[in-house]
């Protein structure tokens, strides 16, 4: 069976990190707390405080095995033999929406670490799929749900 990759930043493996260690170090211990307390008020049938706590523990330990699984097949992205102005996972890229000018920018990483609210967006999305491989200067067309909308990338850094 193959296994599969997830492409990340180093940055985003650390933070990947950082979270399994609180999760398995303060939060586990936290839930483990909150279920004694609850088994104290007895009748476990009925007690939404043991349900819950029960349903967190679920939730953490599956995001545990996540995390895990995510770290152990992280493939870290290095930039090193990509030009300095081509769009590539963990580059930010600025660009103009044609015709109206509006700027957006966005940072490119792997899936496993995307957070579109923070501006991070994930390789596998239309607009990451459309600009890698392009470079500043270029006009790209980017298929969205909303239909399709023309891009001019003005700005490539590396973070």
């Amino acid at each position: 069976m193959v296994e599969k990759t997830f492409p990340m930043t180093l940055e985003g493996k650390e933070k990947l990190e950082q979270e399994l260690e609180e999760l398995k170090t303060v939060k586990r211990g936290e839930i483990i707390e909150r279920i004694k307390i609850a088994r104290s008020f007895g009748d476990l049938s009925e007690n939404s405080e043991y349900e819950s706590a029960k349903d967190e523990q679920a939730f953490v330990e599956g995001r545990i095995k996540t995390l895990e699984n995510m770290i152990r097949f992280a493939q870290i992205i290095d930039n090193e033999n990509v030009d300095s102005d081509e769009i590539s996972i963990g580059k930010t890229v600025t660009f103009v929406e044609l015709p109206d000018d509006e700027e957006e920018e966005y940072t490119i990483v792997g899936k496993a670490e995307a957070d579109p609210l923070t501006g991070k967006i994930s390789n596998d999305s239309p607009i990451a799929q459309a600009l890698i491989g392009k470079s500043v200067g270029d006009v790209v067309t980017i298929a969205t749900p909303g239909g399709n909308m023309e891009v001019k990338i003005t700005n490539v850094k590396q973070n």
